[in-house]
């Protein structure tokens, strides 16, 4: 196998170096210009036959991995031992790095916008569940 269908990248455009103010703008940045959506949508056109999956995640960077090594890589792990398996994440959109975990059919995936509605939903499916 080639080397990149043997590693998870970590791409980062600002450069991981970066202050935290540095990280702070390249966010803000980012939201406006859609860099990393940019670069990714770039590297799909450029290299189509690498069967490469990219993932936008966190707030100045984007993965590049072997398609298969994405979240959803730990059900098999777990599939079979559990009746119902709850996801939360933040990034559940279409390229977002939470977003294959949150649409797979053997999860029942939950968004969440930060730590209170974390916490809000954990709690809601912690008495559900009757675990509360």
């Amino acid at each position: 196998k080639q080397w990149y269908q043997r590693r998870v990248r970590d791409v980062c455009p600002v450069g991981r170096s970066c202050s935290q103010a540095e990280r702070e703008q390249f966010n803000a940045f980012d939201g406006v210009h859609k860099t990393r959506e940019l670069f990714v949508a770039a590297l799909e056109k450029e290299f189509p036959d690498l069967k490469m999956k990219y993932s936008i995640g966190g707030q100045i960077s984007f993965d590049c991995f072997p398609i298969g090594w994405d979240k959803t890589f730990c059900l098999q792990y777990v599939e079979k031992e559990y009746d119902e398996i709850l996801f939360y994440g933040d990034k559940t959109y279409p390229g977002g790095n939470d977003h294959e975990l949150f649409s797979d059919s053997r999860v029942s995936g939950r968004t969440v916008v930060g730590p209170d509605s974390t916490i809000e939903l954990v709690t809601k499916d912690l008495n559900r569940l009757c675990l509360l």
